[in-house]
């Protein structure tokens, strides 16, 4: 069951590598720039958990929050109106400049547990880990986290790199190496491929969950970042002028069912071998309709799959930020 996926249903299901956990395709993100409304939009707390109530009553069962982000509340607002056994949750442990200790990773999961209302995290991070900390908190924080597995209080394991700062991935290059983890979560999207082979197929190899992040930031948006972000990797030699418009960079996109870049970007990064959840973030409702019509749909042409890993197949300098 390496990727085992379910579709013609209300959303698309597969299995979380080997937690054997049954998870959407589509995955609430709840941070990002909008913080599931909570920072760009300023929506009330009430409008926030409105929002994702519409997002689980669609079939989205999985929801990524974090200590950092200040969302816990209000997913676990959330999920106290519906089947919390039918949810999977995953949060994360910020990592400072500071070594946490094992009692300051046992604090904050408590603290994560009491705003989200729940007993139980079922993916529990390292939040943003970099390769230099690594071996202290493979030596010194795992052995916590595995107490707090058999306490009951988390059920997988998990880790997030710090991709801005971590181009080529190392990070998740060690972790994958060591097999410890039961999920990863990686940047991904169709500007920057980069992790294909160096974290998304020996991820599947090993049948480690795996979810997306980054598969949409401002250059796959904005238009003006876009532009931007096309002549930027033109300079620096990463990809060939000849293959865009410049001042309509991807508009070949269109000439299939995308309706829109993100929403060719999104289904992109879902149909990419290895990936189990692509995490999108919104603090608008309506984005959020759009974006659940974009898991809808089908695959995008073969030719345009074909083309964008062509055209993107040397990009490493940009994370689509």
């Amino acid at each position: 069951m390496l990727n085992e996926t379910r579709r013609g249903e209300k959303m698309e299901t597969r299995i979380l590598g080997r937690t054997g956990l049954r998870v959407s395709v589509m995955g609430v993100g709840a941070g990002g720039p909008s913080q599931w409304g909570k920072r760009d939009a300023k929506l009330s707390q009430q409008e926030s958990v409105a929002m994702l109530l519409r997002a689980l009553d669609s079939g989205v069962n999985f929801i990524d929050t974090a200590e950092a982000y200040g969302t816990e509340g209000i997913v676990g607002a959330a999920i106290s109106q519906r089947d919390r056994s039918q949810l999977v949750i995953s949060s994360k442990k910020r990592l400072g400049k500071e070594k946490i200790s094992p009692a300051q990773l046992r604090a904050g999961l408590h603290e994560s547990l009491r705003r989200l209302g729940t007993d139980c995290i079922d993916v529990y991070h390292l939040h943003g880990l970099r390769l230099q900390e690594y071996d202290y908190y493979l030596n010194e924080i795992m052995p916590c986290l595995h107490e707090l597995q058999r306490e009951g209080k988390i059920r997988f394991i998990g880790v997030t790199e710090h991709w801005n700062a971590d181009l080529q991935h190392k990070m998740l290059q060690r972790a994958l190496a060591d097999g410890v983890w039961d999920v990863i979560m990686v940047g991904f999207n169709l500007l920057n491929q980069s992790a294909r082979h160096t974290v998304l197929q020996p991820a599947l190899a090993s049948n480690i969950g795996v979810l997306i992040m980054f598969a949409i930031r401002l250059a796959l948006s904005k238009p003006d970042r876009l532009r931007e972000t096309i002549k930027q990797l033109v300079a620096s030699g990463e990809i060939d002028a000849r293959d865009f418009d410049l001042e309509n960079p991807l508009a070949f996109l269109k000439e299939s069912d995308a309706a829109t870049i993100p929403d060719a970007a999104y289904r992109f990064c879902r149909d990419e071998p290895g990936a189990h959840v692509i995490l999108s973030g919104t603090g608008n409702p309506r984005h959020l309709e759009a974006n659940l019509a974009t898991f809808a749909r089908g695959s995008l042409p073969a030719e345009h799959t074909v083309r964008l890993k062509r055209i993107f197949r040397r990009v490493r300098s940009v994370t689509g930020q």
